[in-house]
């Protein structure tokens, strides 16, 4: 599954982009596996109250199913000028 970081997730984890293996069946589940893999994702994921998911390209929550999921996204919340 490709999994994709923008602005400061993608500063604190060092990385824009990356297959992941996983076996996760929701989003919360695949943040789980991330946070546990090093400190940098520890820090990027400690406040999901500060992030936004999107699964194939559309915004869900947490609880979300990966089931055939391609493609997951993490970013902060958007703010309009």
């Amino acid at each position: 599954m490709r999994v994709l970081y923008f602005a400061w997730v993608r500063e604190r984890i060092g990385l824009p982009r990356e297959e992941v293996e996983t076996s996760a069946q929701t989003v919360a589940e695949l943040v789980a596996e991330l946070r546990g893999r090093e400190e940098r994702y520890a820090l990027a994921f400690s406040d999901l109250s500060a992030l936004r998911v999107a699964v194939d390209q559309e915004v869900v929550g947490f609880d979300a199913s990966l089931t055939a999921a391609r493609e997951v996204a993490f970013f902060p919340p958007m703010t309009g000028g």
